[in-house]
């Protein structure tokens, strides 16, 4: 199925940015972005722009997923463009989401490494509720005016985070139309061009206050996120510790931990499921058993589903060529898993 909403053409921003290259000169910046912000206000049929929303996630049961209208999505994009490389020379090594050179398989592999080679064993493996719908527009606003002086930019912005949301409920033949986020001043939703960023830039937060608080030192601990998915790697007797200290820096900068959800793992006795993959105990030909990692189960059934869907017989029409090259770039994929052999020296 396909979900609401049209995509985003990330080409767009670039041809467009090219043929108003004016816009991104000191003399036209502010006039430039003031226009951005005229634009976005309403889209082609006179409505203020909203995000559609989609289908659920098969990660998340309640995370919804948006689509931005075809304006704004372009709009965001060069504002990604243009801000994107000044806060990545600020964000944490330890945040491995929407980066360059960096993705979530690099993130497995880090977590691997401190648990194999650097014996923190003890993790956390924590959840916000969330993340994405509640993070706080005031203190987030204060994150990114540290880098753009820029009224314009900043209240183009705050346009984005209190965007209304028109959601199609099917069911019922009728459009569902909210203003939670400028209700209460909180979120930025998932599937905006420009909320992943917007998450780096906040959940810097937490890496900066735990490090100030001596949590790194004091508990042995390395943090490793993605997006809104995060663990901590601490040394055996310091993972309950850890975890309080978590919760409470969570609570002061605004964001929920989901306590369900939440939950110290201690490898190798337990397993670790981290951004599709299972990090714990397994056993070789030999029957030694060693600390390595695989595809979770939950991910490997989302790849029996691909393949299912990718060979049912609505496919007939396409070439059988087509669908087998389809095929091995979804196996591909998952074969190319964290090996226990190649992760020790980095």
């Amino acid at each position: 199925m396909k979900p609401i909403g049209a995509a985003v053409p990330t080409a767009e921003p670039v041809e467009w940015m090219a043929r108003h290259s004016s816009m991104w000169t000191a003399k036209g910046w502010c006039h430039g972005w003031s226009n951005c912000g005229r634009s976005c206000k309403r889209d082609s049929t006179g409505r203020d722009p909203f995000f559609e929303y989609g289908y659920p996630r098969a990660m998340a049961d309640n995370d919804r997923w948006g689509y931005p209208l075809f304006g704004t999505g372009w709009f965001q994009m060069a504002m990604v463009l243009i801000i994107g490389p000044i806060f990545e020379v600020d964000l944490c090594e330890e945040q491995m989401g929407f980066r360059p050179g960096r993705d979530a398989k690099l993130a497995v592999r880090l977590v691997y490494y401190q648990v194999r080679q650097k014996g923190r064993q003890e993790v956390v493996d924590a959840d916000l509720r969330d993340y994405f719908n509640t993070i706080p527009h005031g203190a987030l606003l204060k994150s990114l005016s540290r880098r753009i002086a820029d009224g314009t930019v900043l209240s183009v912005i705050k346009q984005w985070l209190e965007t209304p949301v028109e959601e199609p409920l099917r069911d019922r033949g009728v459009t569902l139309r909210t203003t939670e986020a400028a209700d209460r001043h909180r979120g930025t939703p998932q599937g905006g061009v420009i909320s992943p960023l917007l998450a780096n830039v906040y959940f810097r937060r937490f890496l900066l206050a735990w490090r100030k608080r001596g949590h790194q030192e004091q508990f042995d601990s390395v943090v490793v996120n993605y997006a809104d998915d995060f663990v901590i790697c601490c040394r055996r007797g310091h993972g309950p510790q850890a975890r309080e200290a978590m919760e409470a820096i969570m609570k002061r900068i605004g964001l929920t931990v989901n306590d369900q959800k939440t939950r110290l793992v201690k490898v190798p006795a337990e397993s670790l499921d981290f951004l599709g993959y299972t990090i714990g105990c397994f056993y070789g030909r030999d029957g030694q058993p060693y600390i390595g990692t695989r595809p979770s189960r939950k991910a490997i059934r989302r790849l029996l589903a691909v393949i299912h869907e990718q060979t049912s017989s609505q496919w007939n029409v396409s070439s059988p060529e087509l669908r087998v090259e389809a095929l091995n770039q979804k196996l591909r994929g998952c074969q190319r898993s964290p090996k226990r052999d190649h992760l020790g020296s980095k």
